[in-house]
């Protein structure tokens, strides 16, 4: 029977143990794998499964490191993909019946660093149809399951990643994240996960490079393993326009520091949202972690007005220019939602767009002043628990009536709409033992902040430990 002990380990103490020939990655993609087979067929986070690959990869990393070659910062962990992410030789459909049997013959860009770095990939979780919405559900593979509730929905739309690192399948995992789509799974699922930064991790191929809105991002158990991925994918590159320049280098070993004086806004509603009890009550509990830390909390909200309004617009005109096509060649293999968001996009008008990007310059403007004043705002991730996995979104939020399949994140993307960093860190659980995650928000480009706030919310609170019961 395979050892799945070191399956239990963060991604930093396996890569540890594999640079000190502790632990061979033979023995860790091999432990990966019995898990997977133990656990995923009554969760279905990957659907597809590239073991054999895994293995020969994993002994190719060994021998590598037995002739005393220099080793990537990722080597020899094994790794998931989300399904939207093209991975070269590997299945991707991204959750759509239309491209169900499509293998790329190249990576993505941030698959391409993970494999230069010493990943070995064990395979693609599950989304949503084209990432669309914030249920782990599509035609092609059905529905993700939640470890901790698998009655209840895992999230999205990076919801394969997040059970697959929740489950300890994998040791690290990417995703992207438009209005949530890496910190709402991430809350559901009691792990980390970050939306950085526009251009951060910078994204190809991609046809409207200059897009802000959606950015891939990393994943992890701990805030220490989503450094280390970030690490690997982060840092310029010539295909993307708006790549930030600094090395990924930068989020290596750099989360130790002293938070004592800093100011910290705590705004439970975001200015108004409806937020479940459950959900409150399990935030109420963990805030006072910060003042442990030395932190000044001070109830005050970030100005989000004309939020929704920026976010709307500009995800509507992008879902047109990217699935109109698709709508009008497939009508009946295209999702409803996706249809509705593609009528909402032919709506618009030129004026609509410009007004959304100078009410978005205005918000940027709001959140500068904002961070003149506080180090950080914290707030919920989501606004409610998991919910039924039958459910395609939350129909109302403590008594208010939602929609449509977007309107129940608006906690996440109207932080999407500022462009600021955003990280999901687990908080608690719910009286039900269902996952909560508190969202840390940092100014303007500041990634390393916001994950080393998390890494020491993390250190002294450990909600993260707590693994899913069918473990």
């Amino acid at each position: 029977m395979t050892d799945e002990g070191p399956c239990l380990l963060s991604a930093v103490a396996q890569r540890a143990l594999i640079e000190r020939g502790e632990l061979s990655s033979r023995e860790l993609v091999a432990a990966s794998l019995a898990r997977i087979a133990r656990l995923d067929p009554k969760l279905n986070a990957i659907v597809t499964l590239v073991g054999d690959e895994a293995i020969r990869g994993a002994a190719e990393a060994d021998e590598r490191q037995a002739r005393g070659e220099q080793l990537g910062i990722l080597h020899g962990l094994p790794v998931v993909h989300k399904d939207l992410h093209e991975t070269r030789g590997i299945r991707t459909t991204y959750g759509s019946p239309i491209h169900a049997d499509f293998i790329p013959s190249f990576d993505a860009l941030i698959v391409e660093r993970q494999r230069r770095a010493g990943a070995i990939a064990l395979g693609k979780t599950n989304t949503p149809e084209f990432g669309a919405g914030s249920q782990t559900y599509n035609t092609v593979f059905g529905a993700t399951a939640n470890p901790y509730d698998p009655s209840k929905t895992c999230g999205g739309s990076s919801g394969g990643t997040a059970v697959a690192l929740a489950c300890r399948f994998a040791s690290l995992g990417d995703g992207s994240d438009m209005g949530g789509s890496l910190r709402n799974p991430a809350s559901f699922c009691n792990v980390v996960g970050l939306r950085p930064s526009p251009g951060r991790v910078p994204e190809w191929p991609r046809d409207q490079a200059w897009f802000t809105l959606s950015v891939p991002g990393p994943m992890g158990r701990t805030v220490e393993d989503t450094a280390l991925l970030l690490a690997a994918i982060a840092g310029p590159d010539e295909r993307s326009p708006i790549a930030l320049p600094d090395p990924g280098a930068i989020f290596l070993g750099a989360l130790e520091t002293d938070l004592r004086g800093k100011r910290i806004a705590w705004s439970p509603r975001w200015g108004g949202l409806p937020v479940a009890r459950d959900v409150m009550a399990t935030l109420e509990r963990a805030v006072p972690a910060f003042e442990q830390l030395g932190c000044e909390v001070i109830r005050e909200d970030l100005d989000l007005r004309d939020a929704d309004e920026i976010f709307l617009t500009l995800r509507a005109w992008y879902f047109e220019r990217r699935f109109a096509p698709l709508v009008e060649s497939h009508p009946d293999r295209v999702k409803e939602s996706i249809v509705w968001n593609v009528e909402q996009g032919r709506a618009l008008r030129g004026s609509d767009v410009a007004r959304a990007e100078v009410l978005r310059t205005r918000l940027y403007d709001r959140t500068r002043a904002f961070f003149r004043r506080f180090d950080y705002v914290i707030g919920p991730v989501t606004q409610v628990l998991p919910f039924d996995i039958g459910e395609p979104y939350p129909r109302d939020i403590d008594g208010a009536a939602m929609g449509s399949y977007v309107e129940w994140m608006k906690s996440c993307y109207w932080i999407s709409a500022t462009g600021l960093p955003a990280l999901s860190v687990p908080a608690g659980f719910s009286t039900g033992g269902l996952p909560v995650g508190l969202q840390i928000v940092g100014p303007y480009r500041g990634d390393l902040t916001v994950l080393r706030l998390g890494y020491a919310f993390q250190q002294v609170t450990s909600f993260g430990s707590r693994r899913p019961p069918a473990d």
